[in-house]
């Protein structure tokens, strides 16, 4: 088939309006209920907020936490741990717990009139915990191993190199628990935090599905009636803004690769510059058809995957870039990625990229959010962040209408170059001494080994 023959691409489906039934419970937990018929399932997520409360006990609250997540399901006052996972199995469901740097999520999919026995299972969970001391010993094994290797992985040290250089003093500079604190974890420690953090005020629970809300509300505030505590589930502090700083090279001696990544602050999502900085992002990184990719992938062939995006945690957001070259290149991909990011607030962002860059990001938020997970993973993220479940259809219809002008000074304030933190992992007597030619270079060792074919 010719070019000419492949029918025009037409416009991007407008979010649909949600039917959104929300209420607080007596025992202060945020209820959010979208009913979607059709397929015969539900997604429950219950959100808690579970940052650590200052920066002094970060590192301690996230290797508790990190072990919380997977021992919470091993065992309550009236059941072990298969027989948690075979309740809700009974349900069509399986009952997953994750935790990241704000929050700690139940989630599971289930069949639509299994919701009252398992709202009944995540309310034993919630109130009746018991953490048993062997089983504790297990988890804080595998823990500690998933660590261990997490932490050789050169991408790994990147990302945490850039949270300690952009947080500082800030519990989000926490990103990944060392070994030895993982080490000393126990199931005393573990009842305590649960006790103390797992509370339902603040704390959000979204369903969406086959389900009627009125029945839903109802299942919830009899299943978790007995969740209570005093106080409210704990949300991270403010995050600093911190000036950039000199170049930071992590010297990982011998490797074959260099990994480039910059960060810097983004707008909120309740910030009117959100919608401009994303389109800016999709046309300097953010997919294949991006100026980065096609500089340094395409035309120069200096990385597979490079990409750049917006992220959102609760105490902050981050426009970040990632690049991952051979050593070799590591200078010239370097110059080239600042290079596109300085040409952002410079060269005029053209029509067909705008045009382009809104398709995608307008294609994405529908696909993300068409099916029950997609929407349910979502909706989770924006209440949990204080928003209302309409902010999808008002973000939708603000990217619709942001200009080129507007693109390109959003570029100008926050994808310029200077404004962003630096950090380079690699081989430093190979990489440090171009890199300097480019600004000032501070190098510092990294504790992991080498460990990758060339």
């Amino acid at each position: 088939m010719t070019a000419d023959l492949v029918p025009p691409l037409g416009d991007p489906r407008p979010q649909p309006d949600l039917a959104v039934t929300e209420e607080v419970l007596p025992n202060g937990l945020r209820l959010v209920v979208v009913p979607r018929p059709g397929v015969p399932l539900v997604e429950l997520r219950l959100r808690v907020p579970f940052a650590a409360a200052t920066a002094r006990t970060a590192a301690q609250h996230t290797a508790r936490a990190s072990v919380l997540s997977g021992a919470v399901l091993l065992g309550t006052t009236a059941h072990d741990a298969t027989g948690i996972a075979q309740l809700v199995q009974a349900h069509g469901g399986e009952l997953s717990v994750s935790t990241d740097p704000d929050r700690l999520l139940f989630a599971t999919t289930l069949l639509a009139d299994g919701l009252a026995p398992v709202l009944g299972v995540l309310a034993e969970v919630l109130t009746g915990a018991t953490y048993p001391t062997d089983l504790v010993e297990a988890e804080r094994a595998r823990v500690s191993e998933r660590i261990s290797i997490a932490r050789s992985q050169p991408g790994v040290i990147a990302r945490t190199a850039l949270a300690a250089r952009r947080y500082g003093a800030h519990p989000y500079a926490e990103q990944l628990p060392s070994v030895e604190l993982v080490g000393a974890v126990r199931g005393q420690a573990l009842r305590k935090l649960h006790r103390e953090r797992v509370l339902p005020t603040g704390s959000t629970l979204v369903l969406v599905g086959d389900l009627d809300p009125a029945a839903a509300v109802d299942a919830v505030g009899t299943a978790l009636a007995g969740w209570t505590g005093e106080g409210t589930a704990v949300a991270a502090p403010p995050a600093p803004s911190l000036a950039p700083g000199h170049l930071e090279v992590v010297d990982r001696p011998g490797a074959v690769q260099s990994n480039l990544r910059f960060g810097g602050p983004a707008p909120s999502r309740t910030d009117p510059d959100l919608p401009a900085v994303r389109l800016a992002n999709m046309v300097y990184g953010g997919y294949f058809s991006s100026r980065l990719v096609e500089n340094i992938r395409e035309r120069r062939g200096y990385s597979y995957s490079p990409r750049s995006s917006v992220d959102h945690l609760a105490a902050a957001s981050s426009f970040l870039v990632e690049a991952d070259v051979a050593t070799e290149v590591t200078g010239p991909a370097f110059l080239e990625t600042w290079y596109e990011l300085g040409r952002m607030a410079l060269a005029p962002v053209s029509d067909e990229e705008l045009d382009g860059a809104r398709r995608y990001v307008l294609g994405s938020m529908a696909l993300s959010t068409s099916t029950h997970a997609g929407l349910a993973s979502t909706l989770s993220a924006l209440v949990g962040a204080g928003l209302a479940p309409g902010w999808l259809a008002e973000h939708q219809r603000a990217l619709a209408e942001v200009t080129a002008e507007e693109v390109q000074d959003a570029a100008r304030r926050y994808l310029q170059p200077a404004g962003l933190t630096a950090v380079v992992v690699g081989d430093a007597e190979v990489v440090a001494d171009e890199l300097r030619a480019l600004g000032p270079v501070d190098v510092r060792a990294s504790a992991a080994p080498v460990d990758e074919a060339p």
